[in-house]
This record gives C-alpha cells, sequence and structure tokens, in this order.
C-alpha cells in the first residue's frame, strides 16, 4: 500500500482507495483543521480513562491538549501534560505534523468550565460545564444538544474548504460505546480505549445503567440518544459533518470509535436518503497502533453492514519502534494509541512527504524540550 497506509473497513475496494488518495493528496495543504476539546463527567469514574493518572487531572487534560497542539514544548504553558501511565499525549504527534504541514488548527472548547486564555472559536455559553456523566440517562438537556448541532451545522455550510474533525475527550470512548449500544450495535468488545487493557466490563456496566436510567422511548432519535447518554462533541460533530458535505466540502474524522459514533448519529438522523453521496467524501483516519488489533475494522463493517454503505477508513503509518524514548516506545505496546487528530494529521504529513524518521525525529526532540520545562505533570502535582 502507498507510504505504508493502511485501509480498513470496505478495504478490497481498490478502485475506492485510489480515489480516497486522490482527494486527500490534493487538498493536503488545503484542510481545516478543528481539535473539539470537550467534557463530561463520565470521565470522572475511576479506571475509565487514561487520559489522565486520576479524576482531577482528567479534567484539564483537554485544555492542556489543545494548548500543546497550538503550542508545542513552551516555557509559556499554562496547563501541564497530565502524568500518564504510560506514553504521552498524542498532542504532541498532532503538534509535530500540523507545523510540517504548515496548518494553523482552531479550537472548539465545549463544557470545559474556563475559557481558554488561547484563541479559540466560542460556540456556546462558556458557563456551561461538562455533561453530566451518562450513567445518569440524562447527559445533557435536549435544547443544548439541538443548539451545538446547529451551531454545528451553520459552520459546516459556511466552510470554502476540507475539513479534518479531532478531538479530546476524557471519557468518550465510553458515550461512544452508549451512543452505538442505544441503536443496536453490539460494540462493547470492539470499542477501544487509551488504557493498555480496555475496561470493558466497567464500560459495558455504565452503559448499560446509563441506557436503563435514560428509559428511551421506541421512537428515539439521534438528539435523544445524545442528550440521554452522549457528550458535546457528538452533538456539535453531528451538525459539523452533515453542513460541511451539504457544502460539498470532503471531511476528515480522524479518531477512532469516537468518531464511528458521530457517523452512526449522522447516519441514524438523515436516514436513507443520499448516504451514498454523503459518504463520498468522508474519510476515517486513524493511528496504525488503532488497527493493530482488527476491532476497529470490524466495528467500520457493522456500521457499513447496518447502513448498507461503503465507508472506508485509512490508518497512518507512523510507528516508533526506532524511537529511544519509553514513552514513545509505549505506543508500540498498545498504550494511548491515538487521540488530537494524531491519525489524520499525521496522514497528511506523509502524503505531503514527509518520512517516518523525520517526524519521530521531532517527536523526540518537543519531548525532550516539554521535559526540561517541566510540562508533564509528576505524581505530586496529581
Amino acid at each position: 500500500m502507498e507510504l505504508g497506509i493502511k485501509f480498513f473497513g470496505n478495504e478490497s475496494n481498490k478502485k475506492s482507495q485510489i480515489y480516497k488518495l486522490e482527494i486527500l493528496k490534493k487538498n493536503i495543504n488545503n484542510f481545516k483543521i478543528l481539535l473539539v476539546i470537550a467534557g463530561t463527567n463520565t470521565s470522572q469514574i475511576p479506571g475509565i480513562s487514561a487520559a489522565g493518572i486520576n479524576a482531577k487531572s482528567r479534567r484539564k487534560t483537554a485544555l492542556a491538549d489543545a494548548e500543546f497542539l497550538l503550542k508545542g514544548a513552551s516555557k509559556d504553558h499554562k496547563y501541564k501534560l497530565p502524568l500518564l501511565n504510560a506514553g504521552v499525549t498524542p498532542a504532541l504527534i498532532s503538534h509535530v505534523c500540523s507545523k510540517l504541514i504548515k496548518n494553523h488548527p482552531v479550537i472548539v472548547p465545549l463544557g470545559i468550565g474556563v475559557k481558554p486564555y488561547f484563541n479559540h472559536l466560542s460556540v456556546e455559553d462558556g458557563d456551561l460545564g461538562p455533561s453530566n456523566c451518562l450513567t445518569t440517562g440524562k447527559s445533557m438537556s435536549k435544547k443544548r444538544v439541538i443548539n451545538l448541532y446547529e451551531r454545528g451545522l451553520a459552520m459546516g455550510k459556511s466552510l470554502k474548504q476540507p475539513i479534518l474533525i479531532s478531538e479530546s475527550v476524557p471519557g468518550g470512548t465510553t458515550t461512544a460505546q452508549a451512543v452505538m449500544e442505544a441503536f443496536g450495535l453490539r460494540v462493547s468488545n470492539l470499542v477501544g480505549s487509551s488504557l493498555f487493557k480496555a475496561p470493558r466490563e466497567l464500560r459495558r456496566k455504565v452503559v448499560q445503567k446509563g441506557l436503563l436510567n435514560a428509559k428511551l422511548s421506541t421512537d428515539f432519535d439521534s438528539f435523544d440518544v445524545v442528550a440521554a447518554i452522549g457528550d458535546p462533541f457528538q452533538a456539535f460533530s453531528m451538525g459539523l459533518l452533515i453542513g460541511a458535505r451539504s457544502a460539498k466540502q470532503p471531511v476528515i474524522l480522524s479518531g477512532g470509535s469516537q468518531m464511528m459514533a458521530v457517523i452512526l448519529l449522522v447516519l441514524e438522523f438523515l436516514g436513507a436518503k443520499n448516504k451514498d453521496d454523503f459518504i463520498k467524501d468522508v474519510f476515517i483516519a486513524t493511528t496504525g497502533w488503532l488497527v493493530k488489533d482488527n476491532s476497529l475494522n470490524n466495528l467500520l463493517n457493522l456500521i457499513n453492514k447496518k447502513y448498507d454503505i461503503e465507508l472506508l477508513g485509512l490508518a497512518s503509518p507512523l510507528n516508533f519502534q526506532s524511537s529511544k524514548y519509553k514513552e514513545l516506545k509505549d505506543y508500540e505496546l498498545g498504550h494511548v494509541k491515538e487521540g488530537v487528530g494524531a491519525g489524520g494529521i499525521s496522514l497528511l504529513a506523509f502524503l505531503d512527504g514527509f518520512k517516518n524518521e523525520e517526524i519521530v525525529s521531532l517527536c523526540q526532540q518537543n519531548l525532550e524540550i516539554m521535559k526540561g520545562l517541566g510540562q508533564i505533570s509528576l505524581k505530586r502535582d496529581c
């Protein structure tokens, strides 16, 4: 495969693969990269996420990721990156690769509870905090969900360039699983995790409790599901994706199961109309670490089968096998895997002609600097 890019999902269609690569290559330097950072109190459940060593540090993870994506290793950082049990934030990869392709990402904070000091796009009242834990069955008001959807839709419709949507949502794989289970997909063994060993049993119980408390009626729709057991990222991204496609713009959904949940919500919302045309220029892009086992491929094929579509996924060839740093080598062992658009943004860097060793070298340089500056929390800070 070209440059070591792996395809998954509807992978047998060679013609489709060539078409997808051509679209991406043509637009490499034209993508608007959006990082949606969102808060859900689902992240506060002990053991649910590796995005921070404890619940307190997970409240700041998304802000620290966004700051690092924009500024990289910096002595002027305000937010310390959370200490992880293994690995380092994927914002490191995304920062390095966005600089290589000379892109300036835009941050959209939702339910973070504080107004970021750095440039960002304001789409809802900044005082609105995280969505409730999904176990309540009442994550958000339907009014908030529809407002976020409409803001995303308006922004998508106004686009004059292709868009890459990425996320940093601690607890987001759990809300993604809940959304997909609500629509009848049995995905508890397919949804990935930032943790080395996905907390499948814990997540299954959390999702079960949320669905029980949600008491969804028989004729529920995508808005009902997000309001019951979802998160702000899903509501906004649904609108953004639909709007961007109505403006005939290609869309990269850069991530794993959280992006699958957005696709599913949109397909449920649109019903049968124009779905093939809609899907044609939608790309799921992720890291090679997330597709090492077959679960993401199986998850995508479940969605393809359920909605009779041919959505194709692409995995970046980035690897850290040659790295001398444990934090980066941990990715090869299955820690962290994806986030902050690392898969999609590094994929664009490869398509733009940058080599694996260049990206690894720059990641190592940034890692050395951020460690020297104390930009990563120590145990005592947590």
